[in-house]
């Protein structure tokens, strides 16, 4: 095989936006030959935009054709383990959108699943892996040179979102349509490169606010505190009711720190760790010498050639690649569960209260999803 033929289940907004990267060209060796909606305008978008591609109204008709060997899976959350599940039960390569889920419990499933499936490529759509300054950030801290993380800080406010947005669609900030707000819909790639590049937490603590100065029902204001098994803390801040918003990662570590904001990079190199300076340092207030200051930059045109040929272009032609030639993914679908147990924890900790220690409690979170589901359906002002 030299050609990947590609199924898209679900061509809503992310869904089209891969049918066009197909249209232009953009994949090589990958070809689209399927798609899949239960929506008759969307099938009247592709009739208009991609005629020559097969259209389905039943994602399992679309396994079943013969006309793919691979699926981009781009539906609601609650569905990507059930349709990622069944694509590799038919023995399709699959690629399932952000977020894996809304809850952990499906999503091991799918991992387990996936797992037995050895000749298959499963991956996920963390094309914020592709941004040079996370993947230079994840190669200072996997060399060391960063040292031992000490604290890691992410602001994210600048996920603007007015209440016209939440208007355009009945599912939208509702517990039964997204599972979530902020969490499950804007965060997942930076929850993702919270632990990629932080590694897991093995304690959080949440504040989840519900509908701040918006008619939704899920969160859209975030504070999370983390602690780590080596005495590190982080913090995650993030609202869709902000603007201009700020978009600030810190790390630091016990050689250094490192900053992401406003598409540039600083790291601070120091000439001795921390831990081993302030063994010998005998001074009052001193300062600790720097080896080296490093400051990498994205350019406008930067900017937009990861528009076009890095971001999902990218993931789409690496998980080409893994088909084709064994290429080790860049976003296993497997690391999938990661990102979601902080978001899971995080708002289980909410509701309960209570600090959260990892791994969470599963039964406890989708009990506590449920009631939400429940109480909005009976309740709240914004229903489905």
């Amino acid at each position: 095989m030299d050609t990947v033929r590609y199924g898209i289940i679900g061509i809503g907004k992310m869904g089209s936006l891969h049918c066009l990267r197909f249209k232009s060209k953009l994949i090589k060796h990958g070809i689209l030959t399927a798609v899949c909606d239960i929506s008759p305008e969307r099938r009247e978008w592709a009739d208009k935009t991609i005629p020559k591609v097969k259209f389905f109204e039943n994602h399992i008709e679309l396994l079943e054709s013969g006309l793919v060997d691979a699926v981009i899976v781009a539906t609601p959350h609650y569905l990507h383990p059930e349709i990622g599940k069944a694509a590799l039960a038919r023995g399709i390569h699959t690629l399932i959108e952000k977020p894996a889920g809304v809850y952990t419990s499906a999503v091991r499933e799918l991992n387990e699943f996936a797992a037995t499936k050895k000749d298959l490529v499963f991956g996920i759509m963390y094309n914020q892996r592709t941004n040079p300054l996370y993947r230079y950030a994840k190669e200072l801290i996997d060399s060391g040179r960063l040292g031992e993380m000490k604290r890691i800080n992410w602001i994210v406010t600048d996920w603007y979102r007015p209440q016209a947005y939440y208007d355009q669609g009945g599912w939208r900030g509702t517990w039964v349509g997204e599972g979530g707000g902020a969490l499950i819909n804007q965060c997942p790639h930076q929850l993702d490169l919270f632990q990629w590049l932080g590694g897991m937490p093995s304690k959080v603590v949440g504040y989840a606010k519900v509908g701040v100065k918006r008619n939704i029902n899920v969160e859209n204001d975030v504070t999370a505190y983390f602690e780590y098994e080596n005495g590190a803390s982080g913090v995650f801040i993030t609202s869709t009711h902000d603007f201009p918003g700020t978009n600030r990662l810190e790390i630091d570590g016990d050689k250094g720190k490192l900053v992401i904001e406003n598409n540039r990079l600083e790291f601070t190199e120091l000439a001795v760790g921390e831990t081993e300076f302030n063994a010998v340092n005998k001074k009052f207030m001193p300062k600790i010498p720097v080896k080296k200051k490093i400051v990498k930059r994205v350019t406008k045109l930067g900017l937009l050639m990861q528009l076009v040929y890095g971001q999902h272009t990218a993931i789409l032609r690496g998980f080409t690649s893994a088909i084709l030639n064994g290429t080790p993914l860049l976003a296993p679908g497997q690391d999938g569960i990661r990102g979601l147990t902080i978001s899971n924890a995080i708002h289980l900790s909410s509701w309960t209260g209570k600090p959260v220690v990892l791994p969470i409690d599963e039964k406890l979170f989708e009990e506590e999803l449920a009631k939400r589901i429940e109480e909005e359906k009976e309740f709240n002002k914004k229903k489905v």
